[in-house]
């Protein structure tokens, strides 16, 4: 997605592209295939869920064509892992592929250990200390647990964006509020959980005996086997 001239653009293909992406089911087995995949154009041409579906078709609130619906049903799948993984900004990985996103972005380090060696941010405690007792959390309710509500501590966004970027938390599903009787309202807020809670430890850290930084060559040939990489740097940039 681009601005051009204070416009906002999608870069979509033509119905009749075959490279279209054409349902949820499409998409959750494309991204179990290539591994990972950006929601939005990038540096990468082609690598985005955004290039191989129908500029047309977003925010239409149809979950059978609308890619940003499509989202939340993958999400809740619990067969890739969604988040905001890329840039800081949102994309699926697949579960093959999550141990060496994990190994690589957590350089690993389990939270506990990160926090012990003086590696992890205060506020980043605040937020993971939410989660001993519950598995997830709705993004209001770890706002106000964590103590990031009024006069609390700041950036809420910014830092569970880092901890989602480091692979220590995940949208596991989005869900409604409810109210008083029960009865759902407003829009659907994404619900947070450590991956661990989601697929269990060993999945997760699957590729801790390897060296971080070969997880991350890994990763990056992977891209390069799949998308044209006309800057490596910008590439190297987007899965850091």
């Amino acid at each position: 997605m681009g601005n051009e001239g204070g416009e906002w653009i999608l870069y979509g293909v033509d119905r009749n592209d075959p490279r279209r992406i054409a349902s949820p089911e499409a998409l959750l087995d494309h991204v179990e295939r290539v591994g990972f995949l950006p929601l939005f154009k990038n540096d990468v041409p082609g690598f985005s869920v955004e290039e191989r579906t129908c500029a047309e078709d977003w925010w239409t609130g149809d979950a059978e064509r609308d890619p940003w619906e499509w989202r939340e049903l993958l999400a809740r799948s619990g067969r890739v892992a969604y988040g905001k993984f890329f840039d800081k900004k949102a994309g699926f990985i697949s579960l093959g592929w999550l141990p060496a996103f994990a190994n690589f972005r957590r350089d690993g380090y389990d939270f506990d250990a990160l926090w012990d060696d003086g590696k992890a941010h205060h506020r980043w405690k605040k937020l993971m200390d939410c989660f001993r007792d519950r598995p997830e959390r709705l993004s209001f309710e770890l706002k106000e647990a964590a103590g990031f509500g009024k006069g609390g501590e700041p950036n809420f966004e910014g830092n569970v964006t880092a901890l989602q970027m480091r692979l220590y938390l995940v949208v596991r599903d989005f869900r409604r509020r409810e109210n008083k009787r029960g009865e759902p309202y407003g829009w659907a807020i994404a619900v947070y959980a450590p991956p661990e809670s989601v697929w269990g430890y060993e999945a997760v850290t699957g590729a801790y005996g390897e060296v971080p930084a070969r997880s991350g060559e890994r990763i990056l040939r992977r891209l390069e086997e799949l998308y044209p990489v006309p800057d490596r740097a910008a590439a190297e940039r987007l899965i850091r």
